[in-house]
């Protein structure tokens, strides 16, 4: 067995071989540290990937208007982490930008349209996903200006207009198809709908399920209610009642709710206890 990494976990503490963030300094021993500099993301959405080539794998994704903290840019690739739950990796460059902008409202649909003309059989120039970010104007009793068009006002809210249940959230992501770190509704894993989810009711939230684990407190009776978190080896979903979890999993390669006895059903060949933990908002 090999010995615990005494540094951080560096999928949310930026450090490298060859760089470090500058808040690490003291903490991990690497040749240079980089003070970061705030950028966002100005495409609809981007991976966020493990490694800097165009085929690695996306463990996270940047939504439009979310902000990244850029330490380093190598071959048109930028290494950093995104802000809102520090997580690391590489994003393309050339879909960030340096702006003081500030975010006034955020997609509070699952999909927006962004319309050329305040109309809605206008052309339709970008669509944005839940929780991106962006900068409104007011312009009539339907539609706001924003993201280079219009927006309709039944689709954005500002930003400190927050949903009230995370279950009813991840309820409009049913039938989205599971994609592996996905955040969006054209594709979310089981710890990107619960951090989208709890993001829209104004829950701060890890990326990964297994520190998305240290969440609420753990219900010791295992008497489950609506909108208790439930954990598993490697996955996590949303108690949709007493007895059914709505997880995007990819058993189904989609976003469901079906009987917990049915998911625990499918792990107990590998596992004695498939649920590992319980946690309560």
């Amino acid at each position: 067995m090999t010995a615990a990494s005494p540094y951080p976990d560096p999928r949310i503490h930026a450090w490298r071989d060859d760089l470090a963030d500058a808040a690490l300094e003291g903490v991990v021993d690497v040749p240079r540290f980089a003070a970061p500099v705030r950028h966002r993301l100005t495409a609809p959405q981007a991976p966020i990937r493990k490694a800097p080539e165009a085929d690695a794998v996306a463990v996270s994704e940047l939504l439009s208007g979310e902000a990244f903290d850029v330490l380093d840019v190598s071959g048109g690739v930028a290494w950093g982490y995104s802000v809102h739950d520090h997580y690391v990796g590489y994003v393309d460059a050339a879909l960030l930008a340096e702006t003081a902008e500030v975010q006034t409202h955020r997609i509070a649909a699952p999909t927006a349209l962004v319309f050329a003309k305040p109309d809605i059989k206008s052309t339709v120039i970008s669509a944005l996903p839940m929780g991106a970010l962006t900068r409104a104007a007011a312009h009539d009793e339907k539609f706001v200006s924003a993201a280079g068009g219009y927006v309709h006002r039944r689709h954005i809210a500002v930003i400190e207009d927050y949903a009230a249940d995370p279950v009813a959230v991840a309820e409009l992501f049913l039938g989205t198809p599971y994609k592996w770190g996905g955040r969006t509704r054209g594709g979310l894993d089981c710890s990107g709908l619960v951090q989208v989810a709890l993001g829209a009711c104004g829950i701060g939230c890890p990326r990964d399920s297994d520190i998305q684990a240290a969440l609420g407190r753990e219900v010791e009776d295992r008497r489950y209610r609506r909108g208790d978190l439930v954990f598993f080896p490697g996955h996590v979903g949303f108690m949709f009642d007493e007895t059914r979890l709505l997880h995007a999993n990819a058993f189904f390669m989609s976003t469901v709710i079906e009987p917990l006895d049915d998911v625990v059903g499918r792990l107990l060949p590998q596992y004695d206890a498939p649920v590992t933990a319980v946690r309560r908002l």
